[in-house]
């Protein structure tokens, strides 16, 4: 009932493209827990566009990183391009079923296809770059995989100053959410023969791939890669810090979802810090309890700011 409740208020009235916004809503919700559970704290008009996002996002992802499918990765890539085809020509293909929902989204809102475009591109990087070998490289991913989310999202948010002024801190803040994951997910990544961490910056504590896959098969933290963990984890708090200064930038009501979002993939940070950075053993994880606890202020928030304007 939510949802149509959602599509009725942005406007959503055509059934294909409904539907394609459902689709979109549903892999959010069973693959971005977080993620989702923020999106509720925006305005109903806003959600499915955040979701066609999200939605197309994962369903690029997905092509790339089933790990229970046998594609080559010719067929990968083949697939990759079919779909970036499809978005750039406006094709809105049923058979891909996010098209229709994240090309209304991106006319409605008018979001610059280069984003897209920066996107593909570094999602078409998973199918042969296996590891970096310095910041700048990781960096030139993640201008693709993470900032430019947080750029498509700038639009849907709103702004209380021109929107050039908050790109950087939406940039940031995409960022930090990704150096998040990839030490929350160091073991799984290995499972896909993959290492999102500087080399260079992991071979100062003596710490090489090697190393981190006998971590990855023993399940255990070795002391150099627990530093060199430390050391990742402590500049991607730096990168929390700069990409806080953004959510006073965006409109009111708009805050209280970042500020969940914030405040629920920093304490992912905290808890990889609490495990002393035993991430080949466990994953961590917020609790549904501190989960709620934060859900439920944002929400207050978020009524506050759509009643009065201010968050």
């Amino acid at each position: 009932m939510m949802i149509h409740t959602e599509l009725h208020a942005a406007g959503i009235d055509d059934e294909r493209l409904r539907e394609s916004y459902r689709y979109c809503r549903r892999l959010n919700a069973q693959h971005g827990r977080t993620y989702f559970l923020a999106t509720r704290l925006l305005a109903p008009p806003q959600r499915p566009a955040v979701h066609a996002l999200y939605g197309f996002a994962r369903y690029a992802d997905d092509i790339l990183d089933d790990l229970d499918s046998t594609a080559t990765i010719a067929e990968r890539e083949a697939r990759l391009d079919t779909l970036s085809a499809k978005f750039f020509s406006g094709t809105a293909d049923p058979s891909e079923p996010v098209l229709p929902a994240v090309l209304h989204t991106a006319r409605t809102y008018r979001i610059p296809l280069d984003l897209f475009d920066d996107f593909l591109t570094s999602m078409r990087m998973d199918l042969t770059v296996t590891d970096y070998p310095d910041r700048a490289a990781l960096n030139h991913y993640m201008r693709g995989s993470a900032e430019v989310i947080g750029l498509q999202m700038l639009p849907i948010l709103g702004t209380v100053v021109p929107t050039a002024e908050a790109e950087p801190f939406a940039e940031a803040l995409g960022r930090a959410f990704q150096l998040t994951n990839f030490l929350r997910d160091i073991d799984e990544d290995l499972d896909r023969n993959r290492v999102y961490l500087p080399a260079d910056e992991l071979a100062a504590f003596g710490v090489d791939r090697d190393l981190l896959t006998w971590c990855h098969r023993s399940r255990r933290t070795d002391a150099r890669v627990r530093q060199a963990l430390a050391a990742q984890h402590d500049t991607t708090r730096e990168v929390y810090r700069e990409a806080r200064k953004g959510i006073a930038l965006l409109a009111p009501p708009s805050r209280p979802c970042v500020a969940t979002a914030f405040t629920l993939y920093s304490e992912i940070l905290d808890r990889i810090e609490a495990l002393d950075f035993e991430v080949f053993s466990q994953r961590a994880t917020v609790g549904n309890g501190r989960r709620v606890q934060v859900f439920a202020g944002g929400l207050v928030r978020a009524r506050r700011a759509r009643k009065y304007g201010a968050a």
